[in-house]
């Protein structure tokens, strides 16, 4: 099925904040986005335990208000919040850094659902000179892509290959470095001088395209 590359990542608002947490300072990455869904049809592929593998990574665990859950080679952590069809949050424990994840949803009308994720973490000062918003960014909007495929084609499924092979494609390429640059371009925004940005941008492409560049102590969402 051919990808949208640029509609996908021109859907998608990105902002970079910067909080006090517990005395220190927490970075903060958000995405948002409209889907073209009902708000009960979103939340339900965001919280089904057999539809969550059809988009993102396959997920077991406690999955209920408490409980724990782990993805596949990637994250997991405590269910904190649960509030049916509105509001989300989860314990993000990947790589032995630990951080937030929460979801917003919110109706639009009955056929177009808003989407905020807000990803909150202590990332150490070094780490984040040297990869910025991008390390967990690009991840988060291929998260977004899948979830967007997952609504347009709700019959097929992710196949693990097949991403790998679409991810190494031109156009996997392309997709991976137009999120690269618009995640350096929301990190300026918020107050990080233009060549610091885009130097860390090009550690953390790097990163995602294999080159030598070493490895982000967080692996990377999606």
């Amino acid at each position: 099925m051919p990808i949208d590359v640029m509609g996908q990542l021109g859907a998608v608002q990105r902002e970079v904040r910067t909080v006090e947490q517990d005395g220190g300072t927490a970075r903060v990455v958000i995405a948002e986005q409209t889907y073209p869904t009902g708000i009960e049809d979103l939340w339900d592929a965001l919280t089904s335990p057999e539809r969550i593998p059809r988009w993102f990574l396959p997920i077991s665990g406690d999955l209920r208000l408490g409980g724990r859950y782990q993805l596949e080679g990637n994250a997991g952590g405590e269910i904190r919040t649960c509030e049916r069809p509105r509001l989300l949050a989860v314990g993000w424990d990947n790589g032995g850094m630990a951080s937030e994840v929460v979801v917003r949803l919110s109706a639009v009308d009955e056929e177009s659902t808003h989407l905020e994720l807000e990803h909150t973490a202590a990332v150490p000062g070094e780490f984040w000179d040297r990869y910025g918003p991008g390390a967990v960014g690009v991840g988060w909007d291929m998260a977004l892509l899948g979830l967007a495929e997952h609504l347009s084609y709700p019959d097929s499924a992710v196949v693990h290959d097949d991403a790998i092979a679409w991810m190494v494609s031109p156009d996997g390429q392309r997709f991976v470095d137009g999120s690269n640059d618009l995640w350096a371009d929301a990190s300026i925004a918020a107050g990080t001088g233009e060549s610091a940005a885009r130097e860390a941008a090009v550690r953390t492409l790097a990163f995602y395209t294999g080159a030598p560049e070493g490895e982000p102590a967080e692996q990377p969402a999606g």
